[in-house]
């Protein structure tokens, strides 16, 4: 059986309106795809030469935002309830717990020893300060080519 065919080969001028229309589309979509909201709060690490440690067993986080805000479990949280949820942690592992503090710059050192003392207080023996990793340096001996 033969089927009809209607199809013509192509002769003509490429117009490049339909082109340029779909361009300026993207463009509109990743314009406003960057001023879309991300949910959460931002917290700005330090960054650290020397090497991160690692953790072995089970470890808690807690964020600290600039203003002060307490974040555990991806939650706000006041002080006092974050004791209390640091001492039902540690009644429900067995293992000892790792508290790994995610503090912006801007959080002063006297709030960061206030909850390694809350920490220590509940029977969290470690608690480390989450930083990131330095970035990677040019070598000496390298040179820049114009």
């Amino acid at each position: 059986m033969k089927f009809p065919r209607n199809a013509k080969i192509f002769r003509g001028q490429l117009d490049a309106t339909p082109f340029a229309g779909v361009f300026f589309c993207l463009v509109l979509f990743i314009l406003l795809a960057s001023m879309v909201y991300t949910p959460g709060v931002f917290i700005r690490l330090p960054v650290s030469s020397a090497g991160v440690p690692g953790v072995d067993g089970p470890k808690l986080a807690v964020a600290v935002a600039a203003n002060g805000q307490l974040y555990f479990k991806n939650q706000p949280i006041q002080r006092t309830n974050l004791q209390q949820r640091l001492q039902e942690e540690v009644k429900n592992c067995a293992q000892p717990l790792t508290l790994v503090l995610q503090a912006d710059k801007g959080v002063t050192v006297e709030m960061l020893d206030n909850l390694a003392d809350m920490a220590r207080a509940t029977g969290i023996t470690n608690v480390l300060q989450a930083t990131l990793p330095r970035g990677f340096d040019s070598p000496t001996g390298a040179k820049k080519v114009p």
